[in-house]
C-alpha cells in the first residue's frame, strides 16, 4: 500500500483537534461573565437586604424605649373608664402614675388591687389607673368593682386593639411607672407592691429622672 496516501489525513485530524480546542476555550470564557453575574446578582440582593433593613430602623418609634421594642418612651393613653370619664394620661404630668394591666379572673391582680387603692389614696403625688384586658361587659364590671372597690378609675380595654403606645401583655398583671414628665421609668411584670413602686420612684428620683417624693 502507498505509505503516503496514509499519511495524507493527518493534516485533517490535527487541524480538527485544533478546532475542538479552540472551541472548549471559547466556551470556558463565555462562562467567565455568567460567574460574575452570579456574584453581581448576589450583591444586588445584599443590598437590597440592607436597604430593606435600613428603611426598616426608619420606621421604628422615635424615642422607642429599648426594655420594650416599639413602644414610645412617652407613651399616650387615651380610653373611657367605667363610669364613662374620658381619661387622658397627658393630662396627669405632674404626677407620678401607675399604669396597672389586670383582670378580674387573675387572682394575684385582686391581691394588689387594695395596696394599689391605698398607695393612690394616701400619697398625692401618685395616681393609678386600671386597664382590664379581658372581654367584659360595663355592666358585669361595675357588679364586680361593688365587691371589690378602689379609689382609681378603672378602663376596659379592646383585646383585639389595646393600647399602641403599651406592650401588649403576656401574663397578668402588668404595671408600669410612668413620671411626672410622662416617660415611663419602670416596668414591672407580675404583682407588684406598694412598698416596690415607692422604692421605684426613690430611684428615679436619685437619678434625677422625675420628680421624686
Amino acid at each position: 500500500m502507498d505509505r503516503s496516501f496514509r499519511a495524507r489525513p493527518l493534516p485533517l485530524l490535527l487541524a480538527g483537534l485544533m478546532s475542538l480546542l479552540f472551541l472548549a476555550a471559547c466556551e470556558r470564557e463565555a462562562q467567565v461573565p455568567a460567574k460574575g453575574g452570579e456574584d453581581a446578582a448576589g450583591d444586588s440582593d445584599a443590598n437590597a437586604v440592607a436597604d430593606a433593613d435600613a428603611d426598616a430602623d426608619a420606621d421604628a418609634p422615635a424615642g422607642a424605649d429599648p426594655g420594650t421594642p416599639g413602644s414610645p418612651a412617652r407613651p399616650r393613653l387615651v380610653v373611657t373608664t367605667v363610669d364613662g370619664k374620658a381619661y387622658d394620661l397627658a393630662e396627669h404630668r405632674g404626677k407620678w402614675v401607675v399604669v396597672n394591666f389586670w383582670a378580674t379572673w387573675c387572682k394575684p391582680c385582686l391581691k394588689e388591687m387594695p395596696e394599689l387603692s391605698a398607695l393612690d389614696a394616701m400619697r398625692e403625688h401618685i395616681e393609678v389607673i386600671g386597664l382590664a384586658y379581658e372581654e367584659i361587659e360595663t355592666a358585669e364590671m361595675r357588679a364586680f368593682l361593688e365587691k371589690h372597690p378602689v379609689v382609681y378609675p378603672i378602663a376596659i380595654l379592646d383585646t383585639y386593639a389595646p393600647p399602641a403606645d403599651f406592650e401588649t401583655p403576656r401574663g397578668l398583671p402588668m404595671t408600669y411607672l410612668i413620671d411626672p414628665s410622662g416617660t415611663v421609668a419602670d416596668r414591672f411584670a407580675g404583682p407588684v407592691t406598694a412598698h416596690e413602686i415607692e422604692a421605684a420612684i426613690d430611684e428615679a428620683g436619685k437619678d434625677g429622672d422625675g420628680a421624686g417624693t
